[in-house]
């Protein structure tokens, strides 16, 4: 009787887990924190901002061993509608400008490539984000954004 209840248990916290891993983060200190990895993945899927945030800090750590010129990663925010060109660009732009095109105005925010073990944020105005506008974060090293991306939208 008491394994019948343990096992049901066990599966209910997993159900739980799981679940909790598929919301979005809610940024309530006006903050995340978001992980990208040597499989080329984000640990998140979606950011909620509050809309009372004035400025919205994004940390990207690459939690992989993998060295940037072979899985780096960074963290680009754009309309949605903007993605694909903005990638496309970056990839142009090459990674001494962290595959992001210098002074593209698409661009709503960036980190700077990272590696393995190695971290980097960036801060924004909350203001540069429209209410009822589609917004994006992917990861614009070649051939990342189709695999690493995600939405991020502004809340109550």
């Amino acid at each position: 009787m008491i394994r019948r209840h343990t096992a049901a248990f066990a599966a209910s916290t997993v159900f739980a887990i799981s679940a909790l891993a598929s919301m979005p983060v809610l940024a309530a200190d006006c903050s995340a924190e978001i992980e990208g990895n040597d499989a080329m993945q984000f640990n998140k899927t979606s950011i909620e901002i509050g809309k009372d945030c004035k400025d919205f800090t994004l940390k990207l750590k690459h939690a992989g061993k993998l060295p940037k010129q072979a899985m780096g990663h960074n963290w680009v925010l754009a309309k949605t509608a903007d993605v694909q060109p903005v990638a496309t660009d970056g990839i142009a732009a090459g990674a001494a400008q962290n595959y992001v095109k210098p002074g593209d105005a698409r661009v709503i925010a960036h980190t700077k490539l990272v590696g393995g073990g190695e971290s980097d944020s960036v801060t924004f105005p909350v203001a540069r984000l429209d209410p009822a506008g589609s917004y994006s974060f992917f990861c614009s090293f070649p051939g990342h954004s189709s695999l690493m991306k995600g939405t991020l939208k502004l809340v109550k």
